[in-house]
């Protein structure tokens, strides 16, 4: 998929120029940017100027080297600080994010995908037979919508957030299962990560399903990226969402009172 803006750095300032706005990224990221500098700054970017058209938004550039790989010991800890301190700020003034339309995404994506032979077409089958809507948010955050380990930074004490071009008021549950699901986060062992926030552990469980199957639409057969990965990656990938319904069935079988994903 082309980009959607370039990027221009000039000194300690940073310029998006939008290409194209379908979700109107440009207000969100502003949106999100300001509120952020209001309640955290220096978290992220400080928003400078917005122009247009066609729309760019000036914005200062933050310190630190994006995540990869493993995320672990200090910089997983300070991931977790960077999230909290995201979360604790009241999102009531940025446009919420559509969680119908994802769903509804995700739904004929694997509705083309359960005819597949094989695991892939067994894991669409399962998320469509069990999926839970999601679409009411019982805990609004400020959701970043694009957990890439690319968009933390860390410059060895702490880590700063950047591209909000998704951003809104979200879901936390939603959220960190977004993060714990990203294809980025492959290598990093999330165990006990969920733990360190206020998350309903069903609703979470649920969402990870939520998000797994994203990745099934998209590396799947017909996935946008279905050509520019790795032989194997959608069978993984089905693999790794069945892996996660069984669990959530298992859950249910054992009286642990968790619906379905």
């Amino acid at each position: 998929m082309a980009p959607t803006h370039a990027v221009e750095v000039e000194g300690s300032v940073l310029t998006k120029r939008y290409r194209s706005w379908p979700r109107d990224e440009p207000g969100r990221e502003w949106a999100a940017l300001a509120l952020i500098n209001r309640h955290a700054p220096d978290l992220a970017p400080t928003p400078l100027d917005r122009a247009g058209p066609p729309p760019s938004i000036a914005m200062t550039v933050v310190p630190g080297v994006p995540l990869s790989g493993t995320v672990d010991g200090p910089r997983l800890d300070a991931l977790g600080d960077a999230l909290r301190t995201l979360w604790s700020i009241p999102p009531d003034d940025l446009p919420p994010i559509d969680l119908a339309a994802l769903i509804d995404r995700i739904h004929r994506g694997l509705a083309v995908q359960r005819d597949v032979p094989g695991v892939i077409g067994s894991a669409a089958e399962a998320w469509l037979e069990t999926a839970d809507k999601l679409t009411d948010v019982p805990d609004p955050v400020v959701a970043h919508g694009d957990p890439n380990l690319e968009n933390y930074l860390w410059d060895g004490t702490r880590i700063r957030i950047v591209d909000f071009e998704d951003a809104g008021r979200g879901d936390l549950a939603v959220e960190l299962a977004n993060l714990v699901e990203h294809l980025s986060g492959r290598e990093t062992d999330w165990t006990g990560f969920a733990d360190r926030f206020a998350v309903d552990p069903a609703r979470f469980h649920s969402a990870r399903c939520l998000w797994a199957a994203f990745w099934l639409t998209l590396v799947g057969p017909g996935g946008p990226s279905a050509d520019r990965n790795p032989p194997g990656t959608a069978e993984a990938q089905a693999g790794r969402l069945l892996a996660l319904i069984r669990r959530e069935r298992g859950g249910r079988r054992g009286g642990g009172g968790r619906r379905g994903c």
